[in-house]
């Protein structure tokens, strides 16, 4: 179960499969995953963390709220 937390990039992209999106998929300047009708861009923080207020934003983006995101 992730909490909300800094994340390294490689589990936020495992938890997003596990929601169902798909990818990453190659774009022009940053990788994207995509569900549906959501197309959520994946920031590449160079041997870094992903902050939580990124995470935030990112989750907002993927229209998930916080307690489905910990119950993963």
């Amino acid at each position: 179960m992730p909490s909300f937390a800094p994340i390294s990039r490689r589990d936020l992209i495992y938890y997003l499969k596990q929601i169902g999106f798909d990818g990453p998929y190659s774009g022009t300047r940053h990788q994207f995953m995509v569900r549906d009708d959501v197309r959520l861009i994946i920031p590449n923080p160079h041997e870094g963390d992903i902050s939580k207020s990124l995470l935030a934003k990112i989750l907002k983006q993927a229209q998930i709220n916080r307690d489905e995101w910990e119950v993963l």
